[in-house]
C-alpha cells in the first residue's frame, strides 16, 4: 500500500479501501494465530481496549482487556503464549460493513460491529464475543490503529479471555 500523507486527500472510496484492509489485516492476524504481528497495527502510544458496553456508555474505566501502549500489547502476548493457563481455541471474526465516521488531515474515526466465534479443541464452535469497534486510525507511514475500542454487547465471557479481539 502506497504511503497515505493525509486522510483528507484520500476520496471516498479510496479511504474506505484503506481502512477495510487495515481492518482485515488486524482480524485475520487473530484468527491465524499470529499474535506476535498484532502490536505492529499500532502506534506505540496507542490504547486498546475491551470493555463491557455497560461500562463504556457510563465512562466507567473497567475493562477486560487494558492496553495504555503498544508496549503492553507486547507483554499480553508474551504472557498469552508463556505464562497463561488456559483452554486452546480458536477465533474467527465477522466485520460488518466499516462507517467513516469523521476525518481529520491526521486521523480517521471508523465505526464497524463484529462477532467472534470461538472453536475449542473439542470442535465445537460457537458465538463469543459481539459488538462494536470504534477505532482511531492515523497514518505513520502506514495506517495505524491510535485507539481501538472494542465494546462488547454480551453479558458474560463464560472463560477467561485472553486473546485479543
Amino acid at each position: 500500500m502506497a504511503d497515505v500523507l493525509n486522510f483528507t486527500t484520500l476520496s471516498a472510496v479510496e479511504l474506505q479501501h484503506h481502512v477495510e484492509y487495515l481492518l482485515a489485516r488486524y482480524v485475520h492476524c487473530i484468527d491465524d494465530d499470529e499474535l506476535e504481528r498484532l502490536p505492529d497495527f499500532f502506534t506505540d502510544d496507542c490504547v486498546y481496549q475491551v470493555i463491557a458496553r455497560e461500562n463504556a456508555d457510563r465512562n466507567l474505566p473497567l475493562a477486560a482487556i487494558y492496553c495504555a501502549s503498544k508496549g503492553m500489547l507486547c507483554d499480553r502476548i508474551t504472557a498469552l503464549r508463556h505464562a497463561n493457563i488456559y483452554e486452546r481455541h480458536r477465533y474467527r471474526h465477522v466485520v460488518s460493513s466499516v462507517l467513516v465516521t469523521g476525518i481529520t488531515t491526521s486521523s480517521a474515526h471508523v465505526k464497524s460491529n463484529y462477532v467472534v466465534y470461538r472453536t475449542r479443541t473439542n470442535g465445537v464452535s460457537e458465538l463469543f464475543n459481539a459488538g462494536t469497534y470504534l477505532d482511531t486510525i492515523v497514518v505513520d507511514g502506514r495506517l495505524l490503529f491510535k485507539e481501538k475500542r472494542a465494546i462488547f454487547d454480551t453479558n458474560r465471557i463464560d472463560t477467561l479471555l485472553v486473546t485479543p479481539i
